[in-house]
């Protein structure tokens, strides 16, 4: 068998490189263009949540994360993203559950307000990511200006390079986006080799990952204690943490269609983004500040100090956060699902820690990312690659693959965590 695939490979059709040169110039102005977007709207939101959560409640005297303060400010940002999803042309698009990060190409006139929405949904603080609205934003504007000053090019290619210029720029390097377009490409047939396929895309994703490098200096490693030599017992730690992180992300994946359900029977984005709002600011009242927004920034300072923390705190903030997505990708906020499951990944692994002194702190952290994402995204490659980025230890990668057998056999063949537009679980 391996001798047959050894020969429909080289049967393979190969592109000759006068093909693929043409294909470089469009490509790094795509990531770097892409990078940039994704920086802007960054940026813009970090200003506004200062002025949200830091100069407004000192100027008025309230206390920048007490219980008022956040269920005031996250219905306001659910008033606010509604009236943008209500009055802004294009509603912020399609929505956000039944989106992944292979975004539909949405007509230009649709993405100012798309772009809105999510720069307020990042500075108010509900548990999303940028990556799915941002991938959207950047694949329209790249087709539509694609095609209009570059019409013989391929169609399909403009969305597939700005998909991995930003997965690029997100993760500030192009390994990322390799990953996930090898994942994408499998099970079809290619009209020539791989790295035919994935040129283009891996010169968009390079130019992205070096400009935000250069820009910005985007980092995943938690600084956790290294991880040394693995022991016998490491073996069995890795696949029942990640296997039992799984599980918890299976819960809501399962229970992701009747919550959106409980929103969309509001029927109109001024109840359910408000109420959804509300619902998110007295999750925070429990999980406390660090359960607010994307996660990246509140991961770190839960890996700075393991110790910091009882297992019942982590226990808190793992079941909080879980929820918190699970209503702010229900109500119609529009974000991606990524980074807040990585922040419950590692609060999950940080539990694991505390409940069980001899769960090594960077082991647990990288199985509880890997459980959690598998869960949740359903992206193999993509999971182990982040769960290897924070844990940045040769040593674990052996025993990464071993928990996601064990993790991907609890997951494979159950609904995602995005939905049709009947509502309908995708599987």
């Amino acid at each position: 068998m391996a001798q047959d695939t050894a020969q429909q490979a080289s049967a393979a059709p190969a592109t000759p490189a006068r093909a693929l040169l043409p294909l470089i110039l469009p490509a790094l102005v795509v990531g770097v263009a892409a990078s940039l977007l994704l920086l802007g709207v960054s940026a813009a939101a970090e200003e506004l949540q200062h002025v949200l959560w830091r100069n407004l409640p000192d100027a008025l005297g309230v206390g920048r994360y007490s219980v008022l303060w956040m269920l005031v400010v996250l219905t306001a940002t659910g008033v606010a993203v509604g009236l943008v999803v209500w009055k802004v042309p294009g509603h912020a698009g399609p929505d956000p559950a039944t989106t992944g990060l292979d975004a539909p190409v949405l007509p230009p006139a649709v993405l100012p307000g798309l772009l809105l929405a999510t720069a307020l949904m990042l500075a108010g603080g509900p548990s999303l990511g940028p990556e799915n609205p941002i991938i959207a934003v950047n694949a329209g504007l790249v087709f539509w200006l694609g095609r209009s000053l570059a019409p013989r090019m391929p169609r399909g290619l403009w969305p597939a390079l700005a998909e991995a210029a930003t997965v690029g720029a997100l993760f500030g390097t192009p390994v990322a986006a390799a990953l996930v377009i090898s994942e994408a490409l499998a099970g079809r047939q290619l009209r020539g080799a791989l790295w035919d396929s994935v040129f283009a895309p891996l010169v968009a994703a390079a130019a992205g990952a070096l400009t935000a490098t250069l820009v910005a200096d985007p980092s995943f490693d938690l600084r956790l204690p290294a991880y040394g030599r693995p022991g016998w017992g490491d073996l069995l730690t890795m696949p029942v943490v990640a296997a039992a992180a799984a599980l918890l992300g299976l819960a809501a994946v399962l229970a992701f269609p009747y919550v959106h359900g409980a929103f969309a029977r509001l029927r109109h984005p001024m109840l359910a983004l408000p109420v959804g709002g509300l619902v998110l600011g007295l999750l925070a009242a429990v999980g406390g500040r660090l359960t607010l927004f994307k996660g990246l920034d509140e991961m770190g300072e839960l890996a700075a100090d393991p110790e910091g923390w009882s297992a019942g705190q982590f226990a808190t903030m793992t079941v909080v956060k879980l929820a918190a997505l699970l209503v702010a990708a229900s109500c119609g906020f529009r974000g991606g699902r990524i980074f807040p499951a990585v922040f419950v990944g590692v609060a999950f692994g940080l539990c694991a820690h505390a409940l069980v002194d001899a769960v090594d702190p960077a082991l647990g952290v990288a199985a509880g990312v890997l459980g959690m994402l598998l869960a949740v995204t359903r992206q193999a490659w993509l999971s182990l690659f982040v769960a290897a980025v924070l844990v940045p230890s040769p040593a674990i990668l052996a025993l990464l693959c071993i928990g996601s057998l064990a993790a991907w056999l609890l997951v494979t063949g159950r609904p995602q965590m995005q939905l049709r537009a009947d509502g309908t679980p995708i599987r």
